[in-house]
């Protein structure tokens, strides 16, 4: 399986930006799916975006359209989260996971590697 290491999270006030980076080592990162996930304190794990092994195909929740894009570049073997417009909603500690899937999922399960996650806060 592959191993990975989210960096990048940190304290934005509301309508800032991050970009969380998703470094893998192990097998051949272009060989996965990316997805992101986040979650919030006594909430659920929850999709946010994720991108085909080529990066020709990405998928985003309603909740983060048009505000989050999801990238790769398999020559680094990282994957990125660019977030902006930040709200407070979007506080919580964010994963990248990789999948062996050849279309996009959304449920965490179908995910098979995690990272450990990195914490965006958000102030109003």
């Amino acid at each position: 399986q592959v191993q990975l290491v989210e960096s990048g999270g940190g304290l934005v006030q509301t309508g800032g930006s991050l970009r969380l980076s998703c470094a893998a080592s192990g097998r051949t990162f272009s060989s996965y799916a990316m997805g992101w996930f986040r979650q919030a304190p006594g909430k659920e794990r929850e999709f946010v975006g994720a991108i085909s092994w080529g990066g020709g195909s990405t998928y985003y929740a309603d909740s983060v359209k048009g505000r989050f894009t999801v990238s790769r570049d398999n020559a680094k073997n990282t994957g990125y989260l660019q977030m902006n417009s930040l709200n407070p909603e979007d506080t919580a500690v964010y994963y990248c996971a990789a999948s062996t899937l050849r279309v996009l999922v959304t449920s965490p399960g179908r995910y098979a590697s995690w990272g450990q996650g990195t914490q965006v806060t958000v102030s109003s």
